[in-house]
């Protein structure tokens, strides 16, 4: 019962890493909003998981709707401990078939609902000079990769805007957290989009166990399973000339 009476708003709840978060912290204790755009599937999932949970249905890329749901949760909650933003999508293709309005809309709901909510719910975790905002990159946003676009340049830039704003709060706020989430494959209805065998992929109940401990920690990055983000990680500092001849032999 490490999260017991911890108030956690968890966005993007309703299937996948974000279900399982929820009844991983629904069953350590924590007292939960849930919110998507499936009002149906999140009134499911709070009746699984207890009477003391809040449902709170949005379309993240909407700021008005964020903007009243923190003013609902501020009504209903003295303080907020966590606010986890999972909401994505990802639409696997090459570059030169990218639609316009496909990819207007991924970004929307992949990295610019997390600058809504660094407007309209940051302020509340400053005023109580406590709290965690956790956003949710991939190991997507380490480096580019073949038919990954746009999906793995929003979590790039998310993964860059988590840590610019991790050095502000430790400069201004040091008491409030900024954290990363940085899953590898995990068997979720998006990833089941993907025509090519996963490295080794893992159950969403793993990944929301990583999640949990990890929000416990004092660690900026939460990445998992840990064999594959670091050879991902080593990827990452390679030299270009080495690491597009590497990527090209493997794919």
């Amino acid at each position: 019962m490490k999260f017991e009476n911890k108030n956690i708003w968890i966005i993007g709840a309703s299937s996948g890493i974000g279900e399982a978060v929820a009844k991983e912290l629904a069953e350590q204790g924590a007292n939960l909003a849930l919110s998507a755009r499936s009002g149906d599937k999140l009134k499911n999932l709070a009746s699984r998981l207890g009477n003391n949970h809040i449902v709170l249905t949005l379309d993240v890329s909407q700021p008005k709707e964020i903007e009243s749901a923190v003013e609902k949760l501020r009504k209903t909650w003295k303080k907020i401990d966590y606010i986890i933003n999972l909401a994505a999508i990802y639409y696997p293709d090459d570059m030169v078939k990218l639609k316009a309005e496909k990819t207007r809309k991924l970004i929307e709901v992949n990295l610019t609902s997390s600058f809504y909510l660094v407007e309209f719910a940051l302020p509340w975790l400053i005023e109580q000079n406590s709290g965690q905002l956790v956003f949710c990159g991939s190991v997507a946003g380490y480096v580019g990769l073949p038919s990954g676009q746009p999906y793995s340049a929003s979590k790039a830039a998310i993964i860059n805007m988590a840590e610019s704003l991790r050095c502000e709060m430790l400069k201004t706020h040091p008491q409030i957290g900024i954290r990363l989430i940085s899953p590898g494959f995990v068997k979720t209805p998006m990833t089941e989009q993907n025509d090519f065998e996963m490295p080794m992929i893992i159950e969403p109940e793993q990944a929301a166990m990583a999640i949990a401990a990890g929000l416990l920690s004092s660690k900026f990055e939460i990445h998992f399973p840990r064999k594959f983000t670091n050879i991902m990680k080593l990827l990452e500092i390679l030299p270009y000339r080495i690491y597009f001849w590497l990527v090209k032999k493997l794919v």
